[in-house]
């Protein structure tokens, strides 16, 4: 497919058809594609992501795990590293909640920097939406990260944190360079590409 702007539609496009009867938890059930469209956007907007790739990415990151979509249809229409992304990001289903929740903040520092960009603004989008209207049944929510969700909210984007120090001091070179996010205003950090490709 030719343009950005053309790849990036035939993601949103195929997420929107994938879940198209889903909805989210909140009492309003809103309508759960809101969720990776924020996400996008708040990599675009927010963290000024350019990367086509990621954002296609954000906007499939949950088409694997909460749909019938399996990870050979998401490469024979979107590629490789696309697909890479996704997958990274993906539970197992098969395991219990908890076990899930465990393995993410256990494995987020050895994700790719893309996949951790991705993860942290999920997180972040959860956490905003999650303060706005509690998921039904869970209560008034916390001070700060509210919910059965906060704990692994937290957890996550701190783990990235101390894998980035833990680089700074001993990783090679060639870590350091691949690694990518800024935390630089309180938000979601960008790529090394991203910062080349705004210069």
């Amino acid at each position: 497919m030719g343009s950005d702007a053309a790849r990036l539609l035939d993601a949103a496009d195929f997420a929107a058809q994938k879940h198209r009867e889903q909805r989210r938890k909140d009492p309003e059930g809103t309508p759960f594609i809101n969720h990776p469209l924020a996400v996008a956007r708040i990599l675009a907007c927010e963290a000024g992501v350019t990367d086509i790739e990621l954002l296609q990415a954000a906007l499939l990151h949950d088409t694997v795990e909460d749909t019938d979509t399996t990870f050979s249809e998401l490469e024979a229409r979107f590629g490789g590293a696309v697909t890479g992304l996704v997958r990274e990001v993906t539970d197992d289903k098969e395991l219990p909640r908890a076990e899930r929740k465990r393995l993410q903040v256990e494995r987020a520092p050895d994700r790719s920097p893309r996949a951790r960009l991705l993860m942290l603004a999920d997180k972040l989008h959860n956490l905003r939406d999650i303060t706005r209207c509690p998921p039904a049944g869970t209560g008034a929510p916390g001070p700060l990260f509210p919910g059965r969700y906060g704990s692994t909210g937290a957890a996550v984007p701190r783990q990235v944190r101390e894998h980035r120090g833990r680089c700074g001091r001993g990783c090679s070179a060639a870590c350091r360079d691949r690694e990518a996010p800024s935390t630089a205003g309180g938000g979601v950090g960008r790529t090394d590409r991203d910062r080349s490709r705004a210069r």
